[in-house]
């Protein structure tokens, strides 16, 4: 089985995320895109407005859209409270998943930034990779680490971009964002009262 692993804050999770995960999943033959909201990223230690119990609902509300789509908690906060590290969740998810072929499924300003991510070499050794493309990206911008042959895609013409932060002001002022965030999410926002009188945070992706 081919399987994508699709981490992020997903605060909330909005269609730029499904329309990235469908993509994705159309240009490389993917059976399975595990979205799995993180925990605690150590490059955001300043933490997420919305509690993980929350994001993972959302999360799992949104997938019900397509049937490559699973929700997982393997990035779920640890009982201590320190840092997830996206090299921890993509072992475990191997020594889980032992007979699949595991891609990393990742924003090119997230991938520019790996340097800085916890064992980088080993990331790319442990999975390959699907590199969401933006205007002017080019792998040729990466520094710092030689890119393995062959281990790292471009996912070009995904047009769904979508600003959290932008989509968590609307919904803290009560816009309708029903063309920005899956039918059964808005739902459960509202019903939940999220993001009202919050803030906006910091941009998630």
């Amino acid at each position: 089985m081919r399987l994508v692993l699709f981490g992020g804050t997903f605060d909330p999770i909005h269609r730029g995320h499904l329309a990235i995960a469908s993509a994705a999943a159309d240009a490389f033959g993917l059976d399975t895109v595990l979205f799995a909201p993180a925990g605690r990223q150590p490059l955001k230690l300043e933490g997420t407005p919305t509690p993980f119990s929350d994001r993972m609902a959302m999360v799992e509300l949104a997938c019900r859209s397509d049937v490559r789509f699973s929700a997982s908690a393997l990035d779920a906060p640890h009982e201590d409270g320190s840092a997830n590290y996206t090299v921890d969740t993509i072992a475990a998810l191997i020594r889980e998943r032992p007979g699949d072929q595991i891609f990393m499924l990742a924003g090119a300003d997230s991938f520019l930034d790996l340097p800085r991510w916890r064992e980088p070499e080993r990331l790319l050794r442990l999975a390959e990779w699907i590199v969401v493309s933006r205007p002017g990206f080019s792998l040729d911008e990466f520094k710092g680490l030689p890119l393995p042959a062959g281990r790292v895609h471009r996912l070009e013409s995904v047009h769904e971009d979508v600003s959290a932060t932008e989509l968590r002001e609307k919904l803290e002022r009560g816009e309708d964002c029903s063309a920005l965030v899956p039918g059964a999410v808005l739902e459960y926002v509202l019903s939940r009262g999220l993001y009202r009188g919050a803030g906006s945070g910091s941009e998630v992706h």
